[in-house]
């Protein structure tokens, strides 16, 4: 089964599209290695996965076609102990600091570019 079409099926991205471009980025270690999107993968192979912010080590554990429910698609990999641990405690460190302006979305409002504009002296 190809690598990006796994990745899609075990619903660690959206699209394939996407898992491919991942792939093609080097954001997919295939035990240890950069491979591209149409290499096979099978069962017992260790997958690096970076996905957003999350960093995931899993074992393939099965193979499945096609996108099923996401309880369905963790049946397809197992994370290891090491990977869950770290990915608990950098969700810790993310609460307890979290990123300047991670909370902004879009454009700023009519009063936000009130006050930017006073703070800049303008």
């Amino acid at each position: 089964m190809r690598l990006d079409k796994w990745l899609w099926a075990a619903r660690f991205y959206k699209t394939r599209s996407m898992a491919a471009d991942a792939v093609d980025g080097g954001k997919v270690k295939l035990n240890g290695s950069n491979v591209k999107p149409a290499k096979d993968v099978k069962p017992g192979d260790r997958l690096h996965i970076r996905a957003g912010e999350q960093d995931y080590e899993v074992l393939v554990v099965a193979l499945n076609e096609q996108r099923r429910p996401a309880a369905e698609a963790r049946l397809l990999y197992e994370e290891t102990p090491e990977s869950q641990e770290r990915r608990t405690r950098e969700a810790e460190l993310r609460k307890l600091a979290p990123v300047p302006g991670a909370d902004i979305r879009g454009r700023p409002t009519k009063r936000d570019r009130r006050q930017l504009g006073r703070f800049r002296g303008e």
